[in-house]
């Protein structure tokens, strides 16, 4: 069974989460979990593992606290870009250059029972 998070317009630039998200896609929750917890850019990491825990948390009430949530993986994780902010920024010679500040969502499915395609990638990966 599968369960879903989402989390819409995160303050930080889609190019640097998805660094993160490619890096727990196709693991098992806990072993994902840690390394968001060790990993040195911190500051992101701390929004994908309180999704990571939203995801693992919708999942317990789906199957009534039935299931062994040790068995969890991570089945697929998007980071696609949210709303832009355009503000200026004073440059030389009386210009002014444009400054795009980015956003991003992001979506994070977790299963049970994964099929051997993502868990094979995860294996290629390692």
């Amino acid at each position: 069974m599968e369960s879903t998070a989402k989390l819409y317009n995160s303050g930080y630039s889609p190019r640097k989460m998805r660094l993160l998200a490619d890096l727990i896609r196709g693991m098992r929750a806990d072993k994902a979990l840690f390394i968001l917890k060790v990993h040195e850019k911190r500051m992101y990491a701390i929004e994908l593992e309180k999704l990571l825990l939203s995801a693992v948390s919708n999942w317990k009430v789906k199957n009534d606290g039935s299931g062994n949530e040790g068995e969890l993986m991570i089945k697929a994780v998007s980071v696609d870009s949210g709303r832009m902010l355009k503000r200026i920024q004073p440059a030389p010679q009386g210009r002014a250059h444009r400054v795009r500040k980015r956003s991003n969502h992001i979506t994070i499915v977790v299963s049970d029972n994964i099929d051997n395609s993502v868990s094979t990638l995860a294996t290629d990966n390692e």
